[in-house]
């Protein structure tokens, strides 16, 4: 058990038989009344965000969750198959377990599963990645890293702005908790 007073970003809570991550918080003093805190929850199965109110002190569940370190080999249709890195034991998970994660996933990535009472809820990339350039129209002479940017696709199908002087063929690192252009490889 855990306090609502004790209550910060990342933290993981369960709450109705489900698991929750903290987002946002806040702790509130009205004038009058009692304290309580403000808090965005996200919950960890359906993406779903909500708000949330509890009353300072509260005692809520805490959810610990379970990473495994695992080794992402292909995709069959709508069935990712991942192999335990320990064990060598295979598992599949549905794309819908995997969300946003897929615009990520290459063959032999590393990654850690997230597992609440032996139950795959989710999956933790690296912070980030690296994808080649597929498509993006074509740089020219004397453009500059801070003259702006234009889309490009990448190998898996992600779109994300990037500088002017990145052609087609490319390694770029992107940001997985973002979305967003780091730098070329």
């Amino acid at each position: 058990m855990i306090s609502t007073n004790d209550f910060h970003t990342g933290l993981t809570i369960e709450l109705d038989g489900d698991v929750y991550i903290v987002i946002e918080f806040q702790h509130v003093k009205p004038g009058k009344g009692s304290a309580f805190v403000r808090s965005r929850l996200k919950n960890m199965r359906s993406g779903a965000t909500t708000e949330r109110t509890f009353r300072a002190g509260e005692k809520v569940s805490r959810a610990i969750i379970e990473r495994k370190g695992m080794e992402y080999l292909y995709n069959a249709g709508e069935e990712y198959i991942l192999m335990d890195m320990e064990s060598y034991e295979q598992i599949s998970l549905g794309s819908h377990k995997l969300g946003d994660s897929l615009k990520y996933l290459k063959e032999n990535m590393r990654l850690n599963i997230l597992l609440f009472k032996d139950d795959v809820i989710g999956i933790e990339l690296p912070n980030s990645v690296e994808l080649k350039v597929v498509e993006t129209d074509p740089g020219f002479k004397g453009d500059t890293a801070a003259g702006g940017s234009k889309p490009a696709r990448l190998e898996t199908g992600l779109i994300v702005q990037v500088p002017f002087f990145i052609n087609e063929g490319d390694i770029l690192k992107i940001d997985t908790r973002t979305g967003a252009y780091l730098e070329r490889v």
